[in-house]
């Protein structure tokens, strides 16, 4: 592997790996395995950047994510497989395949383009949250609910799954709060649920989230009052990082989930535009690390298998003319 910092526009890769994330790294790997050359391109702005550890990856379980990626990295070092820092701003139709234009000016052409570029967590409108996002103030219970178990946890109501994400919470603590915020009311049936799993919930619109030593100590109402609590689950809207696919003609649309976009794909990754593949949180936002991993590889074998269709074909049209 090498740390490319000079792109020519000459150069052709067999793919180019947009974003050097778990999805992005765990194909890069597959593919530099399969003895294809591979330029992967990252912008160094992983999704998971503010938490401490990741969760839920056999033998890597309460990793830091930075120690994850350097160790992918270095693994990546047996193959040919570049990697850059950069982002890339458009992507376009090239005689090859496509045209690749990163934001200094350099250009890449590649035969095939996978893009892992991820979503952005766009969080609640509330004061103090984001400065507590990743460690006090979280979305996922299968990712930081043992870290807060048996703590005083709210859960901050903006839609009609917010509900849903406190009985989740619930397995994890009894000392659990639904701050119904912005979110629509329990309906009777969902009231009765509640009530059942002993989770109170508080009217009235939250205005900030309050710390004492840089840790969560609670929020406060507009109405004034205070409710104390050691940590507080939100549900982001998954904004993606898709616009270097525009010029292609994809665009994202509403993900079924509700949780926000995405760039629709199959089981593989593979878009609508042919030799454009997808994988991790950029296709699905509900994906952890090691889901975004699995998608990269799976989108890399399909990759492949999609080069190696094309080169057979060549060879039988060129071994028909000779």
């Amino acid at each position: 592997m090498s740390n490319s910092s000079e792109l020519g526009e000459t150069d052709l890769y067999d793919v180019v790996i947009v974003g050097g994330g778990p999805a992005g790294l765990s194909a890069a790997l597959m593919l530099g395995r399969a003895r294809r050359r591979v330029l992967v391109i990252d912008a160094g702005a992983p999704r998971n950047a503010p938490a401490a550890q990741m969760h839920g990856f056999p033998s890597r379980d309460g990793m830091a994510p930075t120690d994850f990626l350097r160790s992918v990295r270095e693994q990546l070092s047996a193959y040919d497989v570049s990697m850059t820092t950069g982002r890339v701003h458009a992507a376009s139709r090239s005689a090859d395949g496509f045209l690749l234009s990163l934001a200094n000016g350099d250009h890449v052409n590649a035969r095939r383009l996978l893009a892992c570029t991820g979503i952005v967590d766009v969080l609640p409108d509330v004061a103090g949250l984001r400065e507590c996002w990743g460690r006090d103030v979280v979305h996922c219970p299968y990712c930081h609910g043992w870290e807060h178990r048996n703590r005083r946890i709210g859960v901050l109501a903006t839609g009609a799954m917010s509900i849903h994400q406190a009985l989740l919470f619930r397995q994890w603590t009894d000392h659990l709060t639904l701050l119904l915020h912005t979110g629509p009311p329990p309906s009777g049936e969902q009231a009765e649920e509640l009530t059942a799993r002993r989770i109170p919930v508080v009217r009235g619109t939250v205005t900030r989230v309050e710390t004492v030593g840089g840790r969560l100590s609670g929020v406060r109402l507009a109405t004034g009052q205070h409710i104390d609590l050691d940590a507080l689950a939100v549900a982001p809207i998954a904004a993606p990082r898709s616009d270097l696919l525009r010029g292609l003609g994809l665009h994202p649309r509403p993900h079924p989930s509700g949780m926000g976009e995405h760039i629709p794909a199959d089981e593989t990754g593979r878009t609508e535009i042919d030799g454009v593949w997808v994988a991790g949180n950029l296709t699905n936002p509900a994906l952890n690390v090691l889901g975004s991993a699995n998608a990269g590889a799976i989108a890399a074998g399909a990759i492949n298998a999609d080069l190696i269709t094309q080169e057979t074909a060549q060879a039988v049209r060129a071994a028909r003319s000779a």
